[in-house]
């Protein structure tokens, strides 16, 4: 959330955001209200400082036994004036909090202003794409002859992007999960976390999914829990309505989890085999630092997530996004674009942001500085470190042979327990 304090002292500034994220102009409105706010709470204090002073006169008359019906309608006049005031301030209240909620983060200033993802900034790529001298199949085909993934009894048993890992498929799945958790524990020093897999409304509104993103969520409606879309969820509002000491910063956590997401607004998009999906395996990592720590521990969060992908020895590129192509509640984000040869073309795989103070202040999730000892609020991050589906994808199709079979990389073995996926199981 922002921080109607600084729209108030600079509100070009925060319009020029605004728009930079192609969200409606809605400064004006909010600068009005809170204008309005300031006045009623100006005539109310005013009022209620007149009801003291009455109520202190008709105690002494009281005291005195010299009741006066002049105070006492006076008194109720003010008290009627007062309860007017009270309910003008809960109207203003209500609507100054939607345009509030409703109002994404700002871009950093080095994001670069543009509307669409064909405006994205290209940053660097990581080794070369695969070339082959045999016809490569697409990870679909791939899976079928092999018998790992059945998404006919998946969209039986659950309905359409709800695939079934068979066999080897889920072996692989499985390794892929523990091989980054362990990487991100056991390399880069992170907190393992094994969260809930559904959150409270406070919750998904501390993170920014809730309200703009309801509809894209899985709702258990009789009691008012969601079905994550990210661990970062759950993980980041573990310190919700906490104060942490400085000295415990930076925190660092990792989680796996399964995520579930609507995809309401994926009509038209490419849904073929794992490239969208309902319901998928994803492990995260989320971070909490001090403001000024906060982009260097950006760029940290990138090389984890890269570590995975080059421990894989998998080609991927890299891309900055534009202020349009932003999340709601993102200052600064990279996205990781993978390789798969076989569909000839990069797939989304991972996506690492800056928060910055946004969800924090939506959280309430603050630190006591060790210098002075006062409250501020800290900056959050998350990366995937990285979802399932697309590396599943990109692995299968980056890995196969002219037969047909998947070779494992000597890395992975250890959490397969073979080197080849090379037979169908019934």
């Amino acid at each position: 959330m922002l921080d109607i304090k600084q729209i108030r002292q600079n509100p070009e500034y925060f319009k020029k955001g605004l728009q930079a994220k192609n969200s409606g102009d809605k400064i004006e409105a909010l600068l009005e209200l809170d204008q309005q706010r300031r006045s009623v709470v100006s005539q109310g204090d005013a009022l209620k400082s007149i009801r003291n002073r009455v109520s202190a006169e008709i105690a002494l008359l009281k005291k005195n036994k010299q009741i006066s019906d002049d105070k006492i309608s006076e008194m109720k006049k003010v008290g009627d004036q007062i309860k007017d005031l009270d309910e003008k301030l809960r109207v203003i209240d209500e609507q100054l909090n939607h345009i509030m909620i409703t109002l994404p983060n700002l871009p950093h200033e080095s994001v670069k202003v543009g509307r669409t993802a064909e405006e994205n900034e290209f940053v660097r790529e990581w080794g070369e794409k695969p070339q082959y001298d045999y016809q490569l199949k697409d990870h679909l085909d791939l899976a079928e002859n092999l018998g790992i993934l059945d998404f006919y009894r998946g969209a039986k048993v659950s309905g359409s992007g709800f695939p079934i890992y068979k066999s080897a498929g889920a072996r692989l799945e499985r390794a892929f999960i523990n091989f980054m958790l362990d990487m991100h524990t056991e390399k880069h020093g992170y907190q393992e976390i094994f969260p809930p897999s559904m959150v409270n409304r406070e919750s998904a509104f501390g993170t920014g999914q809730l309200p703009k993103l309801e509809e894209e969520m899985y709702r258990v409606n009789a009691d008012d829990l969601f079905l994550i879309p990210t661990a970062e969820v759950p993980v980041t509002n573990i310190h919700r309505d906490e104060i942490i000491p400085e000295n415990q910063l930076p925190i660092h956590y990792t989680a796996y989890s399964a995520c579930f997401r609507r995809e309401a607004g994926s009509y038209g998009k490419d849904t073929r085999g794992l490239s969208r999906v309902h319901q998928f395996n994803k492990v995260e990592m989320v971070r909490f630092t001090q403001p000024e720590n906060s982009y260097e521990a950006h760029e940290e969060l990138l090389q984890n997530a890269e570590d995975v992908l080059q421990a894989l020895n998998l080609h991927y590129r890299i891309v900055s996004l534009c202020s349009g192509d932003l999340s709601f509640a993102a200052a600064k984000c990279y996205d990781i674009e993978i390789w798969a040869p076989g569909s000839q073309k990069y797939f989304e795989v991972s996506s690492v942001s800056n928060f910055e103070d946004f969800q924090a202040r939506r959280a309430n999730i603050r630190y006591r500085r060790a210098s002075d000892g006062k409250v501020s609020y800290v900056h959050t991050l998350n990366g995937s470190g990285v979802a399932t589906p697309r590396l599943m994808i990109a692995f299968l199709e980056t890995y196969q042979t002219d037969e047909g079979t998947i070779i494992i990389p000597e890395i992975l073995q250890p959490y397969t327990g073979f080197k080849q996926i090379k037979s169908k199981l019934l």
